[in-house]
């Protein structure tokens, strides 16, 4: 493997190594134990979801506590407000307009990570046993420090993802996230077997276990690689002129144009209103808290449901026919049998909406189908097959990024000795 693709990789392990220490570097006048044991007995909900993408730092109170939740969701409410304004829309697609997109993303991300800051302060008053529950000091005081130390984690996250995107290889935030879901593996498995060895679970249900994930993990890897690519024609007049170039004779589109939003969409919709429930002592509030309940049925037949929606809406962000049917147009390219401009972003629209209705029926399974299957043997913990798809999705693509890093130096390598 050639050096600088070496050096790209260690970049970007150092940098995931510097996000895990960050991880055990909590914030100052907080008891540990008491916000341990809330977490504890919050696992199935909002707090036991955001904890699993952060690497166990919320439960910790770690300044990273937040993660890079605040940026994902700046850079969402920008993509959708890019989408209904064409002027934002515009801006993103200049390269001086980008930059100030991007700014624009930070700033957005700053007043997002204060609100939680602010809210997750008000909020350990209600953990532990103290006058302020779980805050061991002043609360103007704490409020001031946790403000800032998540602010700070947030922003160091938020660098660091983008020396890794610039310096590694692969996308600096999505590796934070998959770095963290991972990081709570070698626990995951430990207790597993620590249940099959106290007798908790039977032998042959670990060994069923053990397919179920081996079985999504090859259903995921075979979607995310499946695409319909679309055949296009150049007038011979283009393949001349470009006839040193490498020109694309088809338009690639994936199975799964939305990725791995629409569960987290999904997840979070759903979990978001169990949590805020479960602070009720009404039987009746409860008794809706446990209807939405994660290890309950209807929670899972409303995550199929919702998945779907957001798939086929996040889809029609994400691809736009309009866009590549002007862009081939210009380039002189057509599709055999459609008419260019207004015909063929007709039919780009409908082979999308073809591929997103089974893209979205994939989705909805994976997120549903791997818990339904362990709940039928009886297993006492939770098994989920978002944070695999989010795992499964980011090496793929990291993987995808090394190989075009190595072929890019091979290209380069030949054209320095004359080929």
């Amino acid at each position: 493997m050639n050096k600088v693709i070496v050096g790209k990789i260690l970049i970007t392990l150092a940098f995931l190594f510097l996000y895990r220490i960050l991880a055990y570097i909590p914030i100052p006048g907080v008891d540990l134990a008491a916000i341990k044991a809330f977490f504890d007995n919050n696992t199935g909900n909002a707090l036991g979801l955001f904890n699993m993408f952060s690497g166990d730092a919320v439960s910790r109170l770690s300044i990273i506590s937040l993660g890079v939740m605040p940026y994902i969701t700046a850079s969402i409410v920008m993509e959708l407000l890019a989408a209904t304004f064409p002027n934002l829309a515009k801006m993103k697609k200049e390269r001086d307009g980008m930059q100030k997109y991007m700014q624009i993303v930070r700033y957005a991300t700053i007043f997002i990570t204060i609100i939680q800051a602010v809210s997750v302060s008000f909020g350990l008053r209600s953990i532990g046993s103290g006058s302020n529950g779980a805050i061991m000091i002043d609360m103007q005081t704490f409020l001031i420090i946790a403000t800032f130390s998540m602010l700070t984690g947030t922003m160091l996250l938020m660098w660091i993802g983008e020396q890794i995107t610039q310096r590694g290889v692969g996308n600096g935030i999505s590796l934070i996230i998959f770095a963290g879901i991972v990081s709570g593996i070698p626990s995951a498995i430990a207790g597993t077997f620590n249940l099959a060895n106290t007798g908790v679970i039977n032998f042959l249900v670990l060994i069923g276990i053990f397919i179920i994930i081996l079985a999504t993990v090859f259903v995921i890897i075979y979607v995310e690689l499946a695409e319909r690519r679309v055949p296009v024609s150049y007038a011979r007049k283009v393949i001349m002129q470009n006839q040193n170039k490498r020109i694309m004779n088809y338009i690639p589109i994936k199975l799964n144009l939305s990725g791995v939003i629409p569960p987290i969409f999904a997840s979070a919709l759903l979990v978001f209103p169990s949590t805020i429930l479960q602070a009720s002592s009404n039987k009746t509030i409860q008794a809706i808290a446990d209807f939405l309940s994660p290890h309950g049925y209807a929670y899972n037949v409303l995550m199929f449901l919702l998945v779907i929606f957001f798939a086929y809406f996040y889809s029609s962000i994400v691809f736009n026919s309009k866009d590549i049917a002007d862009n081939l147009k210009r380039q002189g390219g057509y599709i055999p049998g459609m008419r260019p401009g207004e015909g063929t972003s007709s039919f780009l629209n409908s082979v999308a909406s073809n591929l997103t209705f089974w893209g979205s029926l994939y989705l909805a399974l994976i997120s549903t189908l791997p818990w339904i299957l362990v709940k039928g043997m009886g297993v006492p913990f939770y098994f989920g097959g978002t944070a695999v798809l989010i795992v499964v999705q980011v090496a793929i693509d990291t993987m995808r990024k090394i190989e075009a890093q190595i072929y890019m130096n091979k290209y380069k390598t030949l054209s320095a000795v004359g080929f």
